[in-house]
């Protein structure tokens, strides 16, 4: 997944560390939904950046479980993943995409 990937913009996010998410946006209820359809289950954090709409660097989130709530709105369980550079940006449906390459870490021994 590197291509037209969802961007949630919000908080900064960690490889391996867990992201608990209060979703009641429509865009980003609209992303989480799309995402688990399409089998994903996977979506880009990136903190807001006032120049450019999101940061140039972020973690992916893998999704593991969604609790939709009767109103729509729902708490999504997610998990830092690999860590991105953005290439470009899109939009998609009022949320944000983008094109990214992943960042391979340095191994310390």
């Amino acid at each position: 997944l590197t291509k037209n990937v969802p961007m949630f913009v919000c908080t900064m996010a960690y490889p391996t560390v867990p992201c608990p998410l209060h979703v009641f946006e429509p865009r980003y209820r609209l992303m989480i939904r799309r995402s688990m359809e399409t089998g994903t289950k996977q979506f880009g954090m990136c903190i807001s950046d006032s120049q450019n709409g999101f940061a140039d660097y972020g973690c992916m989130l893998q999704i593991r479980n969604v609790h939709f709530l009767p109103d729509g709105r729902s708490v999504v369980d997610t998990v830092g993943g690999k860590r991105f550079r953005v290439l470009r940006r899109g939009m998609k449906d009022g949320y944000c995409t983008a094109d990214i390459e992943y960042l391979e870490d340095v191994k310390v021994y």
